[in-house]
């Protein structure tokens, strides 16, 4: 009697193993192809920036502000690359950019200040449009160095979202890199800006201050 018990549990127990098996099948399938449906066009849209960022020739120089080092290096840069307009977001104030650039032997009509941007997702989305526009395909993304993973990750996907590719030339500071929390939050804002046209600065400030 306790072995027939046994064996009709064993039986059950197997029975119960193959219908799971069988019924989380179809679910198995459905994720790989999910997968497969996002993984393959993102692979393929990461392999294409990657190539385009190193054999595309840039056209002009974007200089993140916040930073005078960043300037400072921006000119010896420059007069390395004459013939290419520098982009500053954000920096110094204008009188003393354009001042500075012209004692440092910058001719006045190479520089283009911008000072919409109020942080480094805005560095990107306020002058997107406007390379585009200008026919800017391709710039020499200067910051410095502790800032650019953040910089970049933003870059790949606004000027991404605009067929703006970019050399990042970053700037030595001798600072540690910025937390993997700051660059996940303004990757994230840079989507919301590509899919809804919004930065999501008010919510980041509002949370700043508590």
């Amino acid at each position: 009697m306790i072995s027939t018990r046994r064996s009709r549990q064993v039986l059950h127990l197997s029975k119960r193993s193959y219908i799971f098996a069988k019924s989380t099948k179809p679910q198995q399938k459905r994720w790989s192809h999910w997968f497969l449906a996002v993984a393959l066009p993102l692979s393929l849209w990461i392999g294409y920036r990657q190539l385009g960022n190193r054999i595309e020739q840039p056209q002009a120089l974007l200089v993140l502000g916040g930073s005078l080092q960043r300037e400072k290096f921006a000119v010896k840069f420059a007069h390395q690359h004459p013939n290419l307009p520098i982009w500053i977001s954000s920096g110094s104030p204008r009188e003393y950019a354009e001042w500075y650039f012209a004692e440092s032997g910058i001719a006045p009509d190479r520089l283009n200040l911008d000072y919409r941007a109020i942080d480094t997702v805005t560095n990107f989305t306020t002058l997107a449009d406007k390379l585009q526009q200008r026919g800017i395909h391709s710039v020499y993304l200067i910051t410095s160095d502790y800032h650019m993973r953040r910089a970049a990750v933003i870059g790949e996907i606004v000027f991404g979202s605009r067929g703006i590719f970019f050399k990042t030339v970053p700037v030595p500071s001798h600072k540690d890199p910025e937390s993997i929390e700051k660059v996940l939050r303004d990757g994230g804002r840079a989507i919301l800006w590509v899919t809804t046209g919004h930065t999501g600065a008010r919510f980041v400030e509002m949370f700043s201050k508590r």
